[in-house]
């Protein structure tokens, strides 16, 4: 009864962190600094390892494409929401908010596979050294990056459908900074529970297949490194993965946490400092852990700086 009286909203106004009153200008100086360090670090990252030609492996092939998946993610959330946190709360139409739920869900998919696929390049390059050149060939990588592309842009297209497809009645303000899927869920009327177990399914897919694709790799990558005679070989081995495994284990907890949950469990305003967490922090976790501590990318910055002064002599 209730949802054949429903009215369907055709958009929704972010209330993004109103709740938080005299904060909101320190929040938007400290998430403008951020972002603004996120976004040149990442391009930055993207422009040396494409002109380098010492970075032009798979390792590092993969990574611009994660810094460029990283930095059109950023794209699509960030801006606005320094906008809401300047101008207040704002509007954004049905079609919008789709449109921006399966962009942001799509990059987010995407980084996941991009880091399963940096975990399988670790394990030819420890595991089958003699045989990395031959099997992570650059045909083979493109395909790699291509293939993980495509899987999030699916993934993010089943994840807006299912929630797109349900009616929206009464409040039609989101208590939240982007259409992110818990915030826009919660305001669906009707029978929301096959919904609601359709983006877990879906986000299970994703986080499982590429974590338990990235745990598989370490098992065959710790037993190779145990077998390695010596102390300081063992070491250098484990050094070429620990700046992954520290960007995955932030990057999966995060989503884990976020997407992995009933809708009974959401706490909106908690939800949003991880989200912040998630759409802020990571994103800038990638060039500063795993680019800008890399002695291969710091030789080709300083490079880079040296060519970029000494154009200027």
């Amino acid at each position: 009864m209730g949802q054949a009286n429903a009215t369907i909203w055709r958009g929704f106004v972010f209330l993004g962190f109103s709740s938080f009153g005299e904060l909101q200008l320190l929040l938007f100086a400290l998430f403008l600094s951020l972002y603004l360090v996120t976004l040149t670090s990442n391009v930055f990252i993207i422009v040396v390892i494409r002109l380098d030609s010492h970075l032009h492996s798979p390792m590092y092939f993969f990574l611009s494409f994660l810094s460029f998946s990283e930095t059109c993610y950023t794209l699509g959330i960030i801006p606005r929401m320094l906008s809401s946190l300047v101008m207040g709360s704002q509007a954004i139409s049905y079609e919008g908010c789709a449109a921006q739920m399966f962009f942001s869900a799509s990059w987010a998919c995407t980084n996941c596979f991009l880091l399963a696929v940096m975990g399988f390049d670790r394990y030819v390059a420890i595991c089958a050294p003699l045989h990395y050149t031959s099997h992570m060939n650059p045909t083979f990588c493109a395909q790699l990056v291509g293939t993980s592309f495509l899987t999030g842009y699916l993934f993010g297209l089943g994840m807006t459908l299912v929630i797109f497809q349900l009616p929206f009645c009464g409040s039609h303000e989101i208590q939240h900074f982007f259409c992110d899927t818990p915030p826009v869920l919660s305001l669906a009327c009707g029978d929301t529970g096959p919904s609601e177990l359709g983006i877990l399914i879906l986000s299970l897919l994703v986080l499982l297949v590429s974590f338990c694709s990235i745990t598989i790799s370490y098992a065959y990558i710790l037993t190779a490194i145990l077998r390695i005679p010596s102390a300081k070989g063992r070491k250098k081995a484990f050094s070429t993965c620990a700046s992954h495994l520290t960007v995955v284990i932030v990057h999966y907890g995060c989503a884990s946490f976020m997407y992995l949950r009933p809708k009974a469990s959401y706490s909106l305003e908690r939800d949003q400092l991880i989200a912040v967490t998630y759409t802020v922090v990571t994103p800038l976790l990638n060039p500063i852990v795993y680019s800008l501590r890399n002695r291969a990318v710091q030789t080709a910055l300083r490079s880079a700086f040296r060519g970029k002064l000494l154009g200027r002599g």
